[in-house]
C-alpha cells in the first residue's frame, strides 16, 4: 500500500481495535490478523468508518502524494526492480539477486511486520493494560527492530519511541527516528512521562511490569 493508505489502515486498527472496523482484527485468529485479511473483501464496517479517519495531515504532504500517486510504478521499481540489479553490479548472478535480494527479503518483511498485527495480538505479557489483546513480546521486537512492545504500544499511541525502553535495546526504530530528528528530517516527537506510565502500569497493568508490577502482585494477593 502506499504510505497514505497504509497509515489509514493503522488509524483504523487503533481506534476500532479488536471490533469488526478492525481491518485485522486479531479476535479472528491468528491467520486473519497474520496475513488473512489480506486475502478477503474487506468487512462492511471497515468501509463504513473508514471514511472517518481524519487523513487530512498526510494528503497534505507533497511526498507522500507523490508516492500514492506513483504508487504501482515506484513499488516494483523500489521492491523488486533494484534490489535485483543493484547486486549484479559487484558480480552477483541474477537469479541470486532476484530471489535473496528481492523475493526472499520481500517474504521475510512482510511475514515478520505481519507478526505484529499477529503474535504481538496473542502470546506476551500486558504490563500496562491487562485488559486488551496486545502484548510484549521480545522475540517480535528481535525480527522488527522495536515493534514488538505492543502493550505499551496501544495503551500510548502517541509515543514515538512504540515502548518505554529509553535505550536502543530491540528497539532500533527508535534509533532510526532519533537519528532523523538529529538531522532535522523527524521533529515534534512526543513521549509520555515516568509519571503518567508508572500510574497507568499500577492502574491496569497485570503485575508484569519489571519496576511496579511486584507492587501490583502484592495487591492482588492482599485482596
Amino acid at each position: 500500500d502506499s504510505v497514505i493508505d497504509w497509515a489509514r489502515d493503522h488509524r483504523m486498527h487503533h481506534k476500532y481495535s479488536e471490533t469488526d472496523a478492525d481491518p485485522h482484527n486479531a479476535t479472528r485468529g491468528f491467520f486473519f490478523s497474520h496475513v488473512g485479511w489480506l486475502l478477503v473483501r474487506k468487512h462492511p464496517e471497515i468501509k463504513a468508518k473508514g471514511h472517518t479517519i481524519d487523513m487530512s495531515d498526510l494528503k497534505s504532504d507533497p511526498v507522500l502524494r507523490f508516492q500514492k500517486r506513483h504508487y504501482l510504478l515506484l513499488m516494483p521499481l523500489a521492491c523488486f526492480i533494484l534490489p535485483t540489479y543493484i547486486p549484479t553490479l559487484w558480480g552477483e548472478t541474477l537469479w541470486n539477486a532476484y530471489f535473496v535480494c528481492a523475493i526472499f527479503r520481500y517474504v521475510y518483511v512482510l511475514n515478520v511486520t505481519w507478526l505484529v498485527n499477529s503474535a504481538a495480538h496473542k502470546w506476551g505479557d500486558k504490563p500496562y493494560d491487562k485488559n486488551i489483546n496486545p502484548v510484549e513480546t521480545k522475540p517480535v521486537s528481535l525480527v522488527v527492530l522495536g515493534e514488538g512492545f505492543h502493550n505499551y504500544h496501544h495503551t500510548f499511541p502517541w509515543d514515538y519511541k512504540t515502548a518505554e525502553l529509553g535505550h536502543y535495546q530491540l528497539n532500533f526504530s527508535k534509533l532510526f527516528i532519533d537519528f532523523m530528528a538529529t538531522i532535522g528530517w523527524a521533529y515534534d516527537l512526543k513521549t509520555v512521562s515516568t509519571d503518567v506510565i508508572e500510574k497507568r502500569v499500577k492502574r491496569t497493568g497485570d503485575g508484569s511490569h519489571k519496576e511496579w508490577g511486584q507492587e501490583i502482585k502484592e495487591k492482588i494477593s492482599q485482596e
